[in-house]
C-alpha cells in the first residue's frame, strides 16, 4: 500500500511538473504567479468600457487644434489618474496647417467645379458636423497657384514614371493626378515635383476601397462617391515630426526653423479628392490608353494625356503653430523604476477618428483600467509601466516624435521597450517589430483566444495564412505556425523609439476581416464603426488582453524575453535579399541594353522611326560583402550560445540578473548609426527604416538596398562596410551577456 501511495505521489508530481506552463524570463514559481495575474487580467477586460469611451471620443471632430482634441486628452487624464496612474499632460507646439484656399476646376471650353465636399449620411449622428470638421487636404502641401494640362500617373510611383518615359510622356509643367494606394501618400507629389510636375491630385479609385469592392456606407462599410481620403504629404522618409524643430522637442521656447528652411515641405500644392469628383477630371484626358494594371473601377475609359483642357489648382493654408497634448500616465515600478515599458497609441483622429485611432486607444485604456484594478490586489510589476495617449500622430508623428526628441537622453538609458497600437478591427492578428521578440509574441499568440472562432489567436492566424497562400507557398507553411514577425516601416508612433533612438519594438492589431472605406473621411464614425468594423468590441477586448499580455510579461520579467538567434537568422534573410537584389540588377541591366542596342541598330538603319530609346546603362560591378558576411558568422555563433544558456539566467545573483537586463535592452541601442542613413541622418537605424520612395512601405538593410537601387555604387560598398561594423557591434553586446552567463 505504501509503495502504491508513493508511486501516486511521485506521479502527480511529475503530471503538475510536466503541465506547468513555462514563460520566457520567469522562473518556475514566477510564471506561475504571472500566469495567475493574467487569467484575473483578462477577467477584469469589458467591452462595455471600450464602447463608452469611443462614443465619448469620437462625438466631435478631434484634429489637432480642435476644442474636442484637447477635451479628449483631459478626459482620457481622469481617468488615470482614477486608476492610480501618476498622470500628466505634455504640451508640445508644432507647425500644422490647416486650408485657407481650395480651388479645383477645369477652365477652357469644358467647365467643371468639383464638389469637394462629403454629403452627410442620414442616420450617422456625426458625419454632418461640418462646422467643426476639417476639410479634405493633404497637410503639408505648398500653397500654390497653377493652372496646366492634366496627366494621370497610376499611383505616382517611380516605376510609373519609367512606363511613361517610356510611352513619350512627359509631366513637366503639367499637374498630375494619381490613384490614392501603391505607396503612401507623400511619395505621390514627392516624385511628381521631381519629375517636374507643378501640382498633385490624388483621388480613391472605387477598384480600391469602394463599390468595387463592396457596398458603400451606410449599405456597407466601403467608401462612397463623395468620400475623400485626408492625410498628410510631409516628406516624412526624411525625418517626421514638426518640421521647423528636427531633433528636438517643439516646445514653447524651441528654436525652429524658417519654414523656407523646412526642407519636408512639399514643394508643389497637394489636394486629395473624391472619385465623384475625380470622374469628370479622368474624361479630360487624351492620349495613349493605360495599361491593363493601371485601370480602375470608374465607368471611363483610362488615358495618360495629357488633357486639352486646362485644369486650375489653388490652395493656401493657415501656417500656425498648434498646441499638442500628449497624456503620460506611469506607474512607478516595484523593483526596477528605472526601466520603463511603454504602451501607446493616437488619440488625434482626421474627423471623428472612431476606427482610426480610437479603437486602439480604448483597448489601451481598457488595459490600463485591468491593470490599475490588479494592483489594489497586490499586483507589482518590477518595471515602470508608461501608458502614452500621444497627439498630432496624423499629421506627422508630431506628438510621440516631439516627446521622444524632448526625452531623448532619459529614453535612451531607461526604455526597455516600445508597444504600440493605431486603431483595430475584426480578423487576424498582425505584428511587427523588433525581431529579438519574436518567440516571445508567439508564446504570448498561444495564450490569447479568438473571439470568433474560440482557438487561439496563433492557431487562426496560421489558418489565415494557410489559405492565403498560392499552392507553391502553402507547402512551405504547412505545419509551420511560427508567426514571423514583420518589419517596422514608418506610418506609426514607433518610428522615433526604434528608428531614431533604438528602442526596441512593437507594434500589433486585429484586422482583415473590416472593410476600410472610411480611411480618413467624415465616414470613420461610431456607427460605422460599432456596425461594421468590431461589433460588440470583441476585438478590442482581443487587442487588450494581447498587448496587456506583452506588457506585463516585460514588465515582470525576471530576465527580459528576447531571442538574438531570431534576429540573426532574420537579418541573414536580409542580406539573401540584397545579394540577390544586386544579381537581379546586374541581369536586367544587361537585358535592357541588348534591347537598347538592337532599337539603336533598328533606327540607324531606318530613318523613319521615331522611337528615342533610353541611355545604355553602366555595368552592375562585383561589391565586397565579405566583412558583413564575417561579422554574421559570429553573431551567428555568439547567438546561438546565448540561447543555449538562457535558461540559465535566471538562475543569476540579483546583481548579475540587473546586469543581464541591461545589456539585453540597450542592445538595439548599437544598431544605431549616429551618422544616420544617406540623405536623411534622423533616420539612425541600419536594420530598419521607411523606403525613401515607399514611405510606409519598411527597406531593410535600407542604406545597402536604396544604394543598389539607385545604382550608386560607391554609397552601397560604404553601406556594406557601415553594417558589418554595426553587427560586430551588436555582437559584442551578445558576447557580454554570454560572459555573464557563464
Amino acid at each position: 500500500m505504501k509503495k502504491l501511495l508513493f508511486i501516486t505521489a511521485v506521479l502527480f508530481l511529475f503530471l503538475t511538473a510536466q503541465s506547468q506552463q513555462k514563460l520566457m524570463g520567469f522562473t518556475d514559481a514566477n510564471a506561475a504567479k504571472q500566469l495567475d495575474w493574467e487569467k484575473q487580467f483578462d477577467a477584469l477586460i469589458k467591452a462595455s468600457n471600450q464602447d463608452e469611451w469611443m462614443k465619448f471620443l469620437s462625438s466631435h471632430p478631434h484634429h489637432v487644434g480642435s476644442p474636442q482634441d484637447k477635451a479628449n486628452a483631459e478626459y482620457m487624464a481622469n481617468l488615470f489618474r482614477s486608476w492610480g496612474y501618476q498622470t500628466e499632460i505634455e504640451s508640445y507646439y508644432p507647425l500644422f496647417p490647416t486650408p485657407k484656399t481650395r480651388v479645383l476646376e477645369i477652365v477652357g471650353d469644358k467647365t467643371y467645379k468639383p464638389k469637394l465636399q462629403e454629403s452627410a449620411i442620414p442616420g450617422d449622428k456625426t458625419t454632418g458636423q461640418y462646422s467643426e470638421q476639417l476639410p479634405s487636404y493633404n497637410a503639408y502641401s505648398a500653397d500654390g497657384d497653377v493652372t496646366a494640362e492634366l496627366v494621370f500617373v497610376n499611383r505616382g510611383v517611380p516605376a510609373d514614371y519609367e512606363e511613361l518615359a517610356r510611352m513619350g510622356v512627359d509631366v513637366k509643367g503639367k499637374i498630375v493626378i494619381a490613384k490614392y494606394g501603391g505607396s503612401w501618400r507623400g511619395i505621390k507629389p514627392k516624385v511628381a515635383y521631381e519629375h517636374g510636375a507643378i501640382g498633385c491630385i490624388i483621388y480613391s479609385d472605387p477598384a480600391d476601397d469602394g463599390y468595387v469592392q463592396g457596398d458603400v456606407y451606410p449599405e456597407g462599410a466601403f467608401r462612397p462617391k463623395d468620400g475623400v481620403q485626408r492625410g498628410s504629404v510631409m516628406d516624412m522618409p526624411v525625418y517626421p515630426g514638426d518640421p521647423l524643430t528636427p531633433d528636438a522637442g517643439a516646445t514653447k521656447d524651441a528654436k525652429r526653423l524658417d519654414r523656407k528652411d523646412a526642407i519636408t515641405i512639399m514643394k508643389i500644392p497637394v489636394l486629395p479628392i473624391s472619385y465623384a469628383d475625380a470622374q469628370p477630371l479622368l474624361q479630360l484626358l487624351k492620349g495613349q490608353v493605360v495599361p491593363p494594371s493601371w485601370r480602375g473601377g470608374l465607368p471611363v475609359t483610362y488615358h495618360v494625356g495629357p488633357s486639352v483642357e486646362k485644369v486650375h489648382l489653388k490652395l493656401e493654408f493657415n501656417w500656425d503653430l498648434k498646441q499638442l497634448y500628449n497624456v503620460i500616465a506611469k506607474m512607478p515600478g516595484s523593483e526596477l523604476p528605472d526601466e520603463w515599458v511603454i504602451r501607446g497609441n493616437h488619440h488625434d483622429g482626421w474627423v471623428n477618428g472612431a476606427g482610426d485611432p480610437l479603437s486602439g486607444m480604448v483597448a489601451e485604456l481598457e488595459e490600463a483600467r485591468a491593470i490599475s484594478e490588479l494592483v489594489k490586489k497586490g499586483y507589482k510589476p518590477k518595471r515602470t509601466i508608461v501608458f502614452c495617449a500621444w497627439d498630432g500622430e496624423e499629421p506627422a508623428l508630431l506628438g510621440s516624435t516631439e516627446w521622444a526628441e524632448d526625452h531623448q537622453q532619459e529614453l535612451k538609458q531607461k526604455a526597455v521597450v516600445y508597444i504600440n497600437s493605431d486603431g483595430n478591427g475584426r480578423g487576424f492578428v498582425y505584428a511587427e517589430g523588433s525581431h529579438t521578440f519574436e518567440p516571445f509574441f508567439n508564446e504570448i499568440a498561444n495564450d490569447v483566444t479568438d473571439p470568433q472562432t474560440h482557438v487561439t489567436i496563433k492557431e487562426r492566424r496560421y489558418a489565415h495564412s494557410i489559405v492565403s497562400a498560392d499552392a507553391a507557398n502553402r507547402n512551405k507553411l504547412l505545419g509551420n505556425k511560427n508567426i514571423k514577425l514583420g518589419a517596422l516601416g514608418a506610418g506609426s508612433d514607433y518610428s522615433s523609439f526604434l528608428q531614431h533612438l533604438g528602442i526596441a519594438s512593437m507594434d500589433i492589431g486585429f484586422g482583415g476581416e473590416d472593410p476600410g472605406g472610411e480611411y480618413h473621411s467624415i465616414y470613420d464614425s461610431y456607427d460605422l464603426f460599432t456596425k461594421f468594423k468590431d461589433p460588440g468590441f470583441e476585438y478590442g477586448v482581443a487587442l487588450s488582453k494581447t498587448a496587456g499580455r506583452i506588457t506585463m510579461r516585460l514588465a515582470g520579467a525576471d530576465i527580459l524575453p528576447i531571442n538574438f538567434n531570431s534576429f540573426y537568422k532574420t537579418v541573414n534573410g536580409y542580406l539573401d535579399e540584397v545579394r540577390t537584389l544586386l544579381e537581379n540588377t546586374r541581369s536586367q541591366t544587361e537585358t535592357d541594353n541588348k534591347m537598347i542596342k538592337e532599337k539603336l541598330f533598328v533606327l540607324a538603319h531606318d530613318p523613319t522611326k521615331t522611337y528615342v530609346p533610353p541611355a545604355i546603362k553602366g555595368l552592375v560591378p562585383f561589391l565586397n560583402f565579405s566583412d558583413l558576411e564575417n561579422a554574421m558568422v559570429q553573431l551567428r555563433d555568439a547567438s546561438a550560445e546565448f540561447e543555449k544558456l538562457y535558461d540559465k539566467a535566471t538562475q543569476l545573483s540579483a546583481d548579475k540578473e540587473n546586469q543581464l537586463n541591461d545589456i539585453l535592452y540597450k542592445a538595439e541601442r548599437s544598431l544605431i548609426n549616429p551618422d544616420g542613413l544617406p540623405r536623411r541622418s534622423w533616420y539612425k537605424h541600419e536594420i530598419y527604416a521607411p523606403g525613401y520612395y515607399t514611405g510606409y512601405g519598411v527597406k531593410t538593410l535600407p542604406g545597402i538596398r536604396e544604394a543598389i537601387e539607385q545604382r550608386n555604387w560607391k554609397e552601397a560598398q560604404d553601406n556594406i562596410e557601415i553594417v558589418a561594423k554595426i553587427i560586430k557591434a551588436y555582437t559584442d553586446r551578445v558576447n557580454a551577456a554570454v560572459a555573464l552567463l557563464k
